[in-house]
């Protein structure tokens, strides 16, 4: 074959790998959408179907508590961004109570702690704070929340989180002998959730890393 000839096909083969590669470029992306589509849409489904949020019952006098969302999941990006919040009334004014999740395998972790209004209730949140994100990724997941050179946080997984099952969220004043009940269910990582705790392993916010 010419020389000419033979410049001229490795040109083409070199214009035909090139769009090969744009192609599975393309294909890449139009996957990743496709996947970020579904997810949104899996995501929205769900929020249509959460049940409303339990309320205290204004005609008990005597101590109560409600947790909202009833039911929560062990993802560690899902459970990171949960508001979890626990509301009682019937206690004593002037006093404080503290927390306590009760359940399989003798688990007993303190989650949370808040003073008693004036009227005798209280709200007690495991929000999106620096302490709140703290106590979920030790007392719930078992890890820790370290921070990266950026002073970035980055949750640090050493053990398996407690075991899922239906919890005794106990509350119990400090000064006085009072206290209330009601269930937290806590269940796995949904496959939503399991991604987000993928993609938060690729990006370094989540690492996993075995207790010494």
């Amino acid at each position: 074959m010419p020389a000419y000839r033979r410049a001229g096909a490795s040109r083409l083969i070199g214009k035909g790998g090139g769009m090969k590669m744009m192609k599975r470029k393309k294909g890449y992306v139009l996957t990743l959408m496709v996947l970020i589509s579904l997810v949104s849409i899996c995501l929205f489904i769900l929020s249509g179907c959460s049940s409303p949020p339990k309320t205290l019952d204004r005609s008990i006098s005597g101590p109560q508590v409600v947790v909202n969302p009833e039911s929560i999941r062990l993802g560690v990006a899902k459970l990171m961004a949960t508001n979890i919040v626990f509301d009682g009334a019937g206690f004593k004014p002037g006093d404080s109570i503290f927390i306590t999740l009760l359940g399989p395998e003798e688990i007993k972790a303190i989650v949370a702690e808040a003073p008693i209004k004036p009227d005798g209730t209280f709200k007690a949140e495991l929000g999106e704070s620096s302490m709140s994100k703290l106590t979920k990724a030790m007392e719930i997941l078992r890890g820790d929340i370290v921070a990266d050179e950026k002073f970035q946080p980055i949750v640090v997984i050493t053990q398996p989180p407690i075991p899922e099952g239906i919890y005794t969220v106990k509350v119990t004043s400090m000064l006085s002998n009072l206290t209330a009940e009601t269930k937290l269910t806590v269940k796995g990582p949904s496959v939503i959730d399991s991604l987000k705790d993928w993609i938060g392993k690729l990006t370094g916010k989540i690492q996993y890393k075995k207790a010494k």
